[in-house]
């Protein structure tokens, strides 16, 4: 009763948008003499599908003219989206072209001809039952703060996905818009989660955006889109850190110009550094780090229990940019290090301070395993272009600077005019 009470409140502002222009076109009714219009009750000429106060979300709607033609069929929902559709050929029949959306409330705006010179329109209405099942997108970052060039964006659904219709539905839904405009694309990592990046990083200082917005509309499998979801972020400068661990060199590189060079030591043998691309993740003053948390045993000849400053995470299991005065001898000579990459205290701090989530650091010369894609925090620069399509549902790239892809709502609705 109270999901049937919403969907009524809505009646009196759909009713007004939706026939108030027919008080501007209504036909003059005349001596009905030769050559003049007369105004009839169109109710009487036309037959709206699906009828009754609550109706299946997965039927059609279909208006046929019993008598004569139909001139303009206009279905909109609550918030004034109107439903794609077309009239016939032979004038006779209206047949809507994208789906009904669960749970609301719609106005159907009719004009026919009787053809003996009578016109007139009627207005009519029906609500959808609401959804039985709905899914719901968390969009991160969602915090509208500024991040690195490498952060990607992340949907994290309510409901896993994993029929592919489904999937494409999903993506369907889900926009992405920045400026400047770039080429971009969306990853499924699992059932339930998608990761967007640009072909290569974003520009720095842009401006992004995202969105999940297809509220009602079916997804497949009995499963309907909930409630909208938005989010936003900026990008700084562009960072890049290479840590070589051949020369144990770390180059710092803003806006590709080198700004810094750092002597570091790195993984030694049986602890190689991860290599490849990673994204920075957060960062702490302090971080006590123990070995047991990474399988070596405490007592052992590995391990290891400190305080540790200046941290910059890269990866979830616990590999950082950090202090470590203790090996300090070894930096820019030697690897000696469980995985992370050290440096002098003053270095640390230095790199603490000049880097944020999202900039990118690029391990090379490691000769350790490569860089988890997704299960260790961000890996997804690791994956080719050509790959990363793969990854998408639709497997066609996105173009966030897309004037079509802003306006056009997903899956056939044309949304109101400003």
């Amino acid at each position: 009763m109270r999901a049937r009470a919403r969907v009524l409140a809505k009646t009196a502002a759909v009713v007004a948008m939706v026939t108030g222009p027919l008080m501007l076109c209504g036909c003059g009714g005349g001596s009905g003499g030769l050559g003049q219009e007369t105004s009839v009750d169109a109710a009487g000429l036309v037959s709206l599908s699906p009828s009754g106060r609550t109706v299946d979300p997965a039927a059609p709607v279909v208006v046929t003219a019993a008598h004569g033609q139909l001139t303009d069929v206009v279905v909109a929902d609550a918030a004034g989206r109107r439903l794609a559709g077309a009239i016939a050929a032979d004038d006779r029949s209206w047949r809507s072209s994208a789906p009904l959306s669960a749970g609301e409330l719609y106005t159907v705006r009719i004009s026919a001809d009787n053809g003996a010179g009578g016109r007139g329109t009627t207005v009519q209405q029906f609500a959808t039952r609401p959804a039985p099942k709905t899914l719901t997108v968390k969009l991160t970052p969602g915090d509208k703060g500024v991040y690195g060039v490498g952060e990607p964006i992340t949907a994290t659904l309510s409901t896993p996905v994993h029929d592919q219709a489904a999937r494409k539905a999903v993506e369907r839904g889900l926009t992405v818009d920045s400026t400047p405009s770039v080429q971009g694309g969306w990853y499924w990592v699992d059932d339930s989660t998608l990761h967007f990046r640009p072909r290569t990083f974003w520009p720095a200082h842009a401006v992004v955006s995202a969105a999940f917005a297809m509220p009602g509309l079916p997804v497949g499998s009995g499963l309907y889109a909930g409630a909208p979801s938005r989010t936003s972020f900026s990008t700084g400068d562009k960072v890049l850190a290479i840590t070589d661990a051949g020369t144990d060199q770390l180059t710092f590189y803003r806006n590709d110009k080198v700004v810094n060079t750092l002597p570091i030591t790195t993984g030694k043998p049986g602890f190689a550094t991860r290599s490849g691309y990673k994204v920075v993740l957060e960062r702490s003053p302090v971080v006590l780090m123990d070995s047991t948390t990474i399988g070596i045993p405490a007592g052992s000849s590995e391990s290891y229990h400190l305080v540790v400053r200046w941290d910059t995470r890269v990866t979830w299991s616990g590999e950082y940019l950090h202090a470590a005065p203790w090996s300090v001898g070894s930096q820019g000579v030697s690897n000696v290090s469980h995985g992370c990459t050290g440096m002098s205290t003053d270095d640390a701090h230095w790199f603490y301070d000049n880097v944020r989530p999202g900039d990118v650091v690029q391990v090379v010369n490691s000769g350790g395993h490569q860089m988890e894609d997704f299960s260790n925090g961000f890996g997804d620069w690791n994956l080719s272009w050509s790959d990363w399509l793969k990854g998408s549902a639709l497997g066609e790239p996105v173009d966030t600077g897309s004037a079509t892809a802003r306006t056009a709502g997903p899956t056939g609705y044309l949304r109101p005019q400003a």
